[in-house]
C-alpha cells in the first residue's frame, strides 16, 4: 500500500521514534563512514563528510521516508578505483588530483538526478541476479584483499628498501615532466637545451624520494598490487597492528552474540582504541580529522579541466547507476518492513542531490545503506526526519569529537572493513551454485573474476551483455522449438491448437498453418526464415500470431521476406491473432497493407476459417473445413 506520508515534506507525528531511529542509525554509521573514507584513499574525513551530507539531503529530497544513506561498500570500492586512477594520472599527488576526483563524484550525483527525472529507477529490477550476486561477492573479496596490508601494519611508503627500487623510474618521471612542461611553454628546442639541462640539475633528492614513494604506493595499491607486494609484506608484519585488527574483528563478532541492540563496530572502536590509547601503545593512527564545519571545494569549478575528467565520464555514469541500484534495493527492503511503497524517481533525485553536495564539500559518494536503514526502522524511525537526524548527529560528532576520532588506530578500521567484506558477499548465491544452471553460474563467476582482477564497471557491463545474449538465445530456442508449420492433412492424428480440432483433414488443395510462439525478434528471425523455407507447393498459408507478444524490426523483415517468397510462388498468406505491439509494428513498417492486404488479416482464427470456406473449393465443390 502507498505510504500516506510520502506527500508530506515534513511529518512530525512520529518525532520521538524518528529521533531515536536517526540517532541509532547515526551511531552505526560513524565507524563505517570513517572506515570507508580510509578505504577510498581520501581519508576518514572524506567518509564522514559523505555520511553527513548524503544522509541529510538524500533523506530531505528522497522518496523512501525511512532510508538512511551514506558511503557503502560497493560505492567505496568503485570510488577507490576512481581515486587511485586520478592520483596516478597526477604523478601520485593527492592535492593536485582532488579537484578532478571530486568533479567525477559531482558528475555521478548529477547523473543520478538526471536518471531520477528520466524514470530509470523502474528498470533497475531487470538487472539479472547472477550479475548482482557476482558483483556483491567481488566487492567483498576486493575489500578483504585490499585490507590485508593495513591489517598487518605494512605500508609500502615506509619500506625504504622497496621505495629505493623506484628511484630510477622516479628520475625518469620527473625528467618527462620537465620535458612536457617545456613543450607546453614552447622552449624545448636545441638552441635552448641548456635550460632543460639546468632544470634537470635542479631536481632535488627530496623530489626524487617523494616521487619514489608515490610510485611505490601506486605499485602496492589495489588487488594486483596487494598480491605483488604480499610476499615482501609478510616478512615485515607489525604484530601490534595485526593484534589490534584481530581484536577488532573478535569484538565485532563476539559482541553480536551478546546483543545486537548496540552496534558492535562502535563497541569495537571504543574498546580497542581505548585499550591502545590507554596503554600508550605505539600504533598507527588514522589520518587527522579536521575539526569544524567542512569548507566548500571551490577548486572543482575554478580548476575544472575537461581533459582530466573526460576519461572518467563513463565511470561517473557507472557510479551513479551503481548508487541507484544500491539505493533502490534498500528501498525495497524498507518497503517490505514498513508495508509502504517508495517513489523510485524521487529517491534517485534525492540520492543525486546528496552525492552532489557531498562532493562539493569533499565527501565520498554513497547510497541507501541497508543495515543502517533496517536499524532506523527497528528503532522507531518512520519519516525522512530520521535520516536528517542521523546526518546532523554525525555533524555534531565531527564538530565536538574530531580530534578524539583522529586517535583511532588504523588497524581498527581495517578490522571493521574486513567484517564488512565478509558480510557483503552474496552467500545465498554462492550456496545455490550446485543447483543453478551453468550459464548463470558462468555469468556470476565471470563478473566476480573480472571485477576483482580487472575493472568493476566493465565487469558489470560485460555481465549484463552476456546475460542479455543468453536470455535472447533462450527465447529464440523456445520460439524455434514451439513454432511449427503443419499441413491440415496431418490433422488426422492431432491438431496443434484446440480451436483447430474441427478442421477436416480430407483436403486436396494444400492448406498449411504456421504456429508462432514467443517473441519474434532478431534472435529468432533467421530460424523463422529457415522454418518457412522447409515447405513448398503451398496454396494457402495461415500464420497464427495469438501467442506472439512482441515483434522487433528484424522479426518484421524476416516475416516480410518469407511472405514475399510464398506469394511469388502463388501462395495466399493469411494472418490471424495480431494484436497489441505486433499489430502496431506490422502497420508501422508496412507489412500491412503493402505486403499482406487488410482483407487477408483476421482478428480471430474462426473468422479466417470462414474466409477459407468461402474462397477455397475442391474438385467436388465446396472445401470441407
Amino acid at each position: 500500500m502507498p505510504n500516506k506520508n510520502n506527500n508530506k515534506f515534513f511529518d512530525f507525528s512520529n518525532l520521538k521514534g524518528d529521533l531515536l531511529g536517526g540517532i541509532t542509525a547515526g551511531i552505526v554509521a560513524l565507524p563505517l563512514a570513517l572506515a570507508f573514507g580510509v578505504s577510498s584513499g581520501l581519508g576518514p574525513s572524506a567518509g564522514l563528510y559523505g555520511a553527513i551530507f548524503i544522509s541529510f539531503f538524500a533523506a530531505l529530497f528522497g522518496g523512501t521516508p525511512t532510508q538512511i544513506s551514506g558511503p557503502t561498500a560497493p560505492m567505496t570500492a568503485v570510488s577507490m578505483v576512481v581515486v587511485g586512477g586520478i592520483i596516478a594520472a597526477n604523478d601520485g599527488n593527492l592535492e593536485l588530483a582532488i579537484p578532478a576526483i571530486l568533479t567525477v563524484f559531482l558528475l555521478s550525483g548529477i547523473f543520478q538526478i538526471i536518471l531520477g527525472f528520466a524514470g530509470i529507477g523502474k528498470y533497475i529490477k531487470y538487472i539479472p541476479s547472477p550479475v548482482v550476486s557476482g558483483f556483491m561477492t567481488a566487492i567483498g573479496v576486493i575489500i578483504l584483499i585490499t585490507q590485508i596490508l593495513p591489517a598487518i601494519g605494512y605500508n609500502s611508503v615506509e619500506d625504504k628498501e622497496y621505495v629505493e627500487q623506484f628511484k630510477p623510474l622516479a628520475e625518469e618521471v620527473l625528467l618527462d615532466k620537465i620535458l612536457m612542461d617545456e613543450v607546453g611553454e614552447g622552449i624545448l628546442v636545441l638552441d635552448n637545451f641548456q635550460e632543460t639541462v639546468r632544470r634537470g640539475h635542479e631536481v632535488t633528492d627530496t623530489a626524487i624520494i617523494s616521487e619514489s614513494r608515490n610510485l611505490a604506493k601506486n605499485s602496492a595499491s589495489g588487488v594486483s598490487g596487494t598480491f605483488r607486494i604480499l610476499p615482501r609484506a609478510i616478512h615485515q608484519v607489525n604484530w601490534l597492528e595485526l593484534l589490534l585488527t584481530l581484536g577488532t574483528i573478535l569484538v565485532i563478532y563476539g559482541f553480536k552474540m551478546i546483543t545486537r541492540a548496540i552496534p558492535s563496530s562502535l563497541v569495537a572502536i571504543v574498546v580497542v582504541s581505548g585499550i591502545a590509547y590507554g596503554l600508550n601503545l605505539e600504533y598507527k593512527e588514522i589520518l587527522e580529522i579536521p575539526s569544524g564545519i567542512p569548507g566548500l571545494n571551490y577548486e572543482i569549478f575554478s580548476q575544472f579541466s575537461l581533459s582530466s575528467v573526460l576519461p572518467y565520464v563513463i565511470t561517473a555514469l557507472s557510479l551513479s547507476l551503481l548508487g541507484a541500484i544500491d539505493s533502490l534495493l534498500t528501498s525495497v527492503v524498507a518497503d517490505n518492513m514498513t508495508k509502504t511503497r517508495h517513489d523510485s524517481k524521487q529517491e534517485l533525485i534525492g540520492q543525486g542531490i546528496g552525492n552532489s553536495i557531498a562532493a562539493i564539500f569533499g565527501g565520498i559518494p554513497g547510497a541507501g545503506a541497508t543495515i543502517r536503514t533496517v536499524v532506523n526502522i527497528k528503532a522507531g524511525g518512520k519519516t525522512k526526519i530520521s535520516g536528517m537526524v542521523a546526518g546532523l548527529l554525525l555533524l555534531l560528532i565531527l564538530l565536538a569529537l574530531g580530534p578524539v576520532a583522529s586517535k583511532i588506530p588504523a588497524a581498527v578500521l581495517a578490522g571493521i572493513l574486513i567484517t564488512v567484506g565478509i558480510d557483503v558477499m552474496d552467500y545465498k548465491g554462492l550456496k545455490a551454485i550446485p543447483k543453478t544452471p551453468f550459464n548463470e553460474v558462468f555469468v556470476m563467476m565471470l563478473v566476480l573474476v573480472l571485477a576483482v582482477f580487472w575493472n568493476l564497471v566493465f565487469a558489470v557491463a560485460i555481465g549484463l551483455v552476456i546475460s542479455a545474449l543468453v536470455f535472447m538465445k533462450k527465447m529464440g530456442d523456445i520460439g524455434e522449438t514451439k513454432t511449427n508449420v503443419r499441413s491440415i492433412k496431418s490433422y488426422k492424428t492431432k491438431a496443434p491448437w484446440k480451436d483447430e480440432l474441427k478442421i477436416a483433414a480430407n483436403v486436396e488443395k494444400q492448406v498449411y498453418i504456421q504456429h508462432l510462439y514467443g517473441p519474434l525478434f532478431f534472435g529468432f528471425a533467421s530460424s523463422f526464415g529457415e522454418l518457412s523455407s522447409k515447405i513448398s507447393d503451398v496454396k494457402t498459408l495461415v500464420i497464427r500470431f495469438e501467442r506472439v507478444p512482441y515483434i522487433d524490426q528484424s522479426g518484421i523483415r524476416a516475416l516480410e521476406t518469407a511472405i514475399e517468397e510464398f506469394q511469388s510462388g502463388g501462395c495466399e498468406v493469411l494472418l490471424t491473432g495480431l494484436e497489441g505491439q505486433p499489430k502496431e509494428m506490422c502497420y508501422k513498417f508496412g507489412l500491412i497493407p503493402d505486403t499482406v492486404k487488410e482483407n487477408q488479416v483476421f482478428d480471430d482464427f474462426n473468422i479466417c476459417v470462414r474466409y477459407l470456406k468461402r474462397t477455397l473449393t475442391n474438385s467436388e465443390g465446396e472445401l470441407d473445413l
